[in-house]
């Protein structure tokens, strides 16, 4: 038997580490010293808290390790590649973002004001394009459908789900006048389909055009009044797309997938308590599902107090992806492997969006269901 302090040593793990995931039942010692409450672990225990300490140089939450951990090795290994694809495609974004930030910056340097400050310079030389400036061969459009259904409970839906030439959005309401909410908060991105998007700053605008949607929901309570005014409020998942990427705006638990390749991508995080106690290791995904507040929002537009932060990201689109946006009322419903499956057999977005909701009812349609899907497209093919 080794003591914590040899076995963390071997596996490369602090003691502290270690404690912590016996206590997640994650990597239990072998046998605990029932008068000291010390630690001691077997040898074979190495492998698998070598594999805990590999996956954690990964970044991978603690609730994922132990779904790993749990698998043969063949389908630890689909796990693994799919984790480390959801992270490259988040990477992607992060670095597009970076990429229209230098251009922003290269951009302000050569304004008039900066060239006649910089002309003196025998030195100065002009800059280089970047990758992110220069035109791509191949032009790509959108084709694309929305649909919204009150479901086989509810009585009124308080959903909405909006599909137009750049924008793409589903909203669901809570309180009194949540449906009012909802569609408050899409009606306030609309205008984005028309204006104009200056490159670089997309993500700038669609931050501002959140602004603008919390404060046309905190109309609506305004015109409800009372004290059902604070409980009124929405989520908000939008995209603009912008000729070759989609700019995307989350706030709730409203989610957003893209299917590429035929795989499925969450590519928003839940603004959930669950989901936060989930990221922290304190609940399984399956223990989230049944757990008594799983509805219950960190983040939503409300009709008071400010406009929470939402998450901002830019993806790159490829032609063949196929990008789903819906309310809890299908991924809670619904299976991911079920909804990756009508996703990938749907041939048009028309008949994906129908086939989701009709799956959310097949299941008891507890919740308002709205689904948008998109797909990415060379331009002028049929």
């Amino acid at each position: 038997m080794l003591t914590i302090g040899a076995f963390a040593k071997a596996c490369r793990l602090s003691p502290k580490a270690l404690r912590l995931y016996d206590e997640l039942d994650l990597l239990r010692p072998a046998r605990v010293d029932p008068d000291t409450g010390y630690r001691y672990y077997a040898p074979e225990q190495l492998e698998r808290a070598r594999l805990v300490a590999w996956l954690r140089r990964l970044g991978m939450p603690l609730a994922r390790i132990r779904q790993v951990c749990a698998l043969d090795p063949g389908g630890a290994a689909r796990e693994i590649r799919a984790y480390w694809a959801r992270v490259e495609a988040e990477t992607t974004a992060r670095r597009d973002l970076a990429l229209f930030l230098v251009d922003h910056l290269i951009q302000s340097s050569q304004s008039p004001q900066a060239s006649q400050s910089s002309a003196s310079s025998p030195s100065s030389q002009p800059s280089q394009p970047s990758q992110s400036s220069r035109k791509d061969t191949i032009m790509l459009e959108l084709r694309y459908s929305a649909l919204s259904d009150t479901g086989l409970v509810r009585d009124a839906n308080q959903d909405t789900a909006y599909a137009g030439a750049r924008v793409l959005a589903v909203a669901d309401g809570c309180g009194a006048g949540g449906a009012s909410a909802s569609t408050a908060a899409v009606e306030a991105l609309k205008f984005l389909d028309e204006e104009p998007l200056p490159a670089g700053g997309v993500l700038n605008i669609l931050e501002d055009a959140v602004q603008g949607a919390g404060q046309a929901v905190q109309d609506v309570a305004a015109a409800v009044g009372g004290s059902a005014r604070d409980e009124i409020g929405t989520t908000l998942t939008a995209a603009v797309w912008t000729g070759s990427q989609l700019a995307l705006v989350h706030i709730g638990d409203s989610r957003a997938y893209l299917l590429r390749d035929g795989e499925l991508f969450l590519i928003t995080h839940d603004h959930t308590v669950v989901q936060s106690l989930v990221d922290e290791g304190r609940l399984t995904p399956e223990e989230a599902t049944v757990h008594p507040q799983r509805a219950l929002l960190m983040k939503a537009l409300t009709g008071g107090g400010p406009v929470p932060d939402p998450d901002l990201k830019l993806h790159d689109a490829r032609p063949g992806d196929r990008y789903l946006l819906c309310s809890d009322g299908l991924s809670t419903v619904v299976p991911t492997e079920e909804v990756r499956r009508l996703l990938a057999a749907a041939p048009d977005p028309q008949a994906a969006v129908r086939a989701l909701v009709d799956a959310a009812n097949a299941a008891g349609g507890p919740d308002n269901v709205s689904c948008v899907v998109a797909d990415v497209v060379e331009a002028g093919r049929q």
